[in-house]
């Protein structure tokens, strides 16, 4: 499937980025990076936010390619959008940050104690990395938008 099929299924909707909108998720982004990584905050919190961090990456790159998703399973869609902008090379990661929602769910509504540290951390660096690709992406297909 392609974002255009999911279009023409109502599960995206048309969106136009600005630059503005842009700079102000990657201002959440910047700052999710940052408290991730405060010592003494519980890992769940920690990977609870660092999640955040890699969700507004993928909004950014939904926005960017001119969608936005429609209200029914929201981070679902705009996590699965990854491999159909990036590349299906993105398709791992993809579902790598589909397994972190589920965990993330689980901690925010059902149970504490469900992230260890080392979760936190992976999803934190995977943050790190996944930030770089979503910046070369936005310049090689949006450099308006930077």
């Amino acid at each position: 499937m392609s974002l255009q099929d999911w279009l023409n299924s109502g599960w995206l909707r048309q969106h136009t980025a600005t630059r503005q909108e842009i700079a102000d998720l990657f201002a959440i982004v910047a700052r999710d990076i940052k408290d991730a990584g405060t010592p003494g905050m519980s890992a769940d919190w920690r990977f609870g936010i660092a999640y955040n961090a890699a969700l507004k990456l993928c909004t950014v790159l939904l926005h960017s390619a001119g969608y936005r998703p429609e209200k029914t399973l929201q981070h679902y869609r705009t996590i699965q959008a990854l491999p159909l902008i990036l590349g299906e090379r993105w398709r791992n990661d993809a579902e790598y940050l589909d397994t972190c929602r589920r965990k993330r769910n689980v901690i925010e509504y059902d149970r504490a104690g469900d992230a260890s540290d080392a979760d936190a951390q992976e999803l934190l660096a995977f943050v790190g990395d996944y930030r770089t690709a979503v910046i070369d992406w936005l310049k090689k297909t949006r450099p308006e938008l930077l």
